[in-house]
């Protein structure tokens, strides 16, 4: 057997780039269900708004905004997410400033930082990955933020001596 040219494809090749072929007509056709579509922020690219998609996001770039993934949200070691993000399964070697939900699973890989709340149903933390912020773990973890629900007014006292708010009966 003689020397095989460069760029020359073998069989394997072959297959493969009809697979991505037949893959990408069935994209087009609309036969592919929402939820296997992988979408990707490059590195060195940057979104400013929200994110959302039923199925996969791998931010490779940078995301100033809110991210929701009905599958999964895949952050690499250089990937940056400045705001919300809300799935199921998450697996996080970069960074992300805001509130991390994962229903199902999140794997924090050594690599990551996560400055600021945390909702999972179960997590595996790796020797190395920094996690500064609170973590709620249980089995009902919303997909939406939870409401927080201020226990005091931070409105200063009405003028006159009386500290119970409208509306309320005095004595009462």
């Amino acid at each position: 057997m003689g020397k095989r040219r460069s760029g020359a494809l073998d069989s394997t090749q072959i297959t493969d780039v009809m697979k991505r072929g037949q893959m990408a007509r069935e994209r087009e056709s609309g036969t592919v269900a929402p939820e296997s579509v992988i979408s990707i922020i490059g590195p060195g690219m940057t979104i400013v708004g929200d994110c959302e998609t039923d199925g996969t996001v791998r931010i490779e770039g940078s995301v100033e905004g809110s991210i929701k993934a009905g599958k999964a949200v895949v952050i690499g070691k250089q990937g940056v997410v400045t705001g919300d993000v809300h799935t199921q399964d998450a697996v996080i070697s970069g960074r992300v400033h805001g509130t991390l939900v994962a229903a199902s699973r999140l794997e924090l890989q050594a690599t990551c930082r996560i400055d600021g709340e945390v909702h999972t149903r179960r997590m595996q933390l790796e020797e190395g990955a920094v996690l500064n912020g609170k973590v709620h773990m249980g089995q009902d973890v919303p997909l939406e933020r939870p409401v927080k629900v201020k226990a005091k007014s931070d409105a200063p006292a009405p003028k006159g001596g009386n500290p119970e708010p409208a509306g309320a009966q005095p004595g009462a």
